[in-house]
């Protein structure tokens, strides 16, 4: 028990560190992009490129932590890491615009690794400690949504080229993050059990719990990014100003982090279906409080409903998935689960930005609901099949 709760405290405070980079990343690089850019249209592209590269390493990633363990895969993405950071400030005091959006891909590359801190955690916790875990592990958000945005804003001046100071931060942070990362202690699979690596991936796949697992991270996620990614547009659109957007986008953040303290012990309480089916539900509250108005208090509101419907289903999918695998057949179905997942969130996010801009508001939300309805629809689809089989997690 322990080593256990040692884990996951390493585990949550790498965690911390890579979302506090990552919203670092979030806050500046698009300012950084605009200013490097040989073409303002080009100013997202490092953003786009670091996500892109978080979906390709999601599979390889996984697979290579099942050959040499989780501490040696989360030091190779730390490392990985390190030298986009380093990389980018090099970048931003010489200029490159191409050195920049490489050392934004190499950071993508660190986060495809980083992903997996949730299930590590999963995978090293007994079983009925296994959603708090997970859910201890996301809580580093809040530290994310509090430090990221305010450490590149005080760092941003250390040189004369604006934000080189915030990526040496950041190389800073995963240099911690790489010395945390060693003290993490969770056992390799055995010989016996690479030598046999179970089921065919496609018989995972097909079983329910896999499938509603997959759907609730894909859409829950998806939902949150497409809506989260629009909403300052949208803000700006109706004539907000940047101080009333960094208020509702904080809330958000909060909402989606600061409950992981929390959501472990209530799917312990009333089951994870239940949980899964709540987010879903809260998902929807927020479109329809979008639907319903544009002031300051609406926005703030639907962005909080949104943040807490994302950790229920996130949380809950996570945890339902362990369920679907046994021990040698877990990087492959992480693997396939994390790569739909990314490459949802991928899409959502690049694409919310042309909704918004070519349809509005308003079609950006009810492009929503069919995700929401199909994520209700298969939970309360296991739930009923559930009550109605009595089988064991390995075979529904």
């Amino acid at each position: 028990m322990q080593n256990m709760k040692r884990n996951v405290l390493v585990l949550a405070s790498a965690q911390a560190m890579m979302m506090t980079g990552g919203a670092l990343l979030i806050a500046t690089s698009a300012l950084v992009g605009q200013r490097l850019a040989p073409d303002p249209a080009l100013a997202t592209l490092p953003l786009a490129l670091q996500m892109l590269a978080g979906m390709l390493t999601s599979i390889p990633a996984s697979l290579i932590m099942q050959r040499i363990g989780r501490r040696g895969g989360f030091l190779i993405g730390n490392f990985i890491g390190l030298l986009g950071a380093i990389l980018a400030t090099w970048a931003i005091v010489s200029g490159s615009f191409s050195l920049f959006a490489l050392g934004a891909a190499l950071s993508g590359v660190f986060a495809g690794f980083g992903n997996y801190y949730r299930f590590a955690a999963a995978d090293s916790a007994s079983e009925e400690y296994r959603s708090a875990a997970v859910s201890y592990v996301l809580a580093g958000g809040v530290v994310a949504a509090l430090v990221g945005p305010n450490l590149a804003h005080w760092t941003h001046e250390w040189f004369a080229a604006p934000f080189a100071g915030s990526y040496l931060a950041l190389a800073m942070i995963l240099m911690l993050s790489m010395l945390t990362i060693t003290r993490l202690n969770i056992p390799k699979l055995p010989a016996s059990a690479l030598a046999n690596p179970g089921r065919p991936l496609t018989a995972i796949a097909r079983q329910p719990v896999f499938i509603v697992a997959a759907l609730g991270g894909m859409f829950g996620y998806g939902t949150m990014s497409l809506v989260m990614t629009a909403t300052p547009l949208a803000m700006h659109a109706h004539h907000f100003v940047f101080g009333d957007t960094a208020l509702v986008i904080e809330w958000h953040v909060l909402a989606m982090f600061a409950p992981s303290f929390f959501t472990g012990h209530i799917i312990r309480r009333f089951g994870i279906l239940p949980v899964m089916l709540t987010g879903a539900l809260l998902n929807a509250a927020c479109v329809a409080v979008n639907l319903n108005g544009t002031t300051l208090g609406h926005f703030w509101l639907s962005l909080f409903l949104l943040g807490l419907g994302w950790n229920f289903l996130f949380i809950g999918a996570t945890t339902l998935l362990t369920e679907a695998y046994a021990p040698e057949e877990k990087a492959r179905a992480q693997a396939l689960n994390d790569f739909l997942v990314f490459s949802t969130v991928t899409l959502a996010a690049l694409s919310a930005g042309s909704l918004q801009h070519q349809l509005g508001w308003r079609a950006v939300n009810l492009g929503v609901i069919p995700l929401i309805v199909v994520t209700a629809a298969a939970v309360l689809w296991l739930w009923t099949v559930r009550r109605r089989t009595i089988t064991s997690p390995a075979t529904l």
